[in-house]
């Protein structure tokens, strides 16, 4: 399946435009701090499983 490239200035080309609520998630203290919990937690949640001690041979 070939790929068409796109005609410059045409509909298609540009970027969608964020809406309200992509605005408000990304200028808000909140949310950005609610985020960052989230992640963080995520990530001591995977760093805790590849650090268990290895079996006794």
């Amino acid at each position: 399946m070939a790929v068409k490239n796109k005609e410059p200035y045409q509909q298609a080309y540009y970027p969608p435009v964020p809406t309200g609520f992509t605005k408000y998630c990304r200028c808000s203290i909140f949310w950005q701090f609610y985020r960052f919990i989230v992640i963080n937690y995520k990530m001591l949640k995977l760093m805790s499983k590849s650090h268990h001690k290895a079996p006794p041979e």
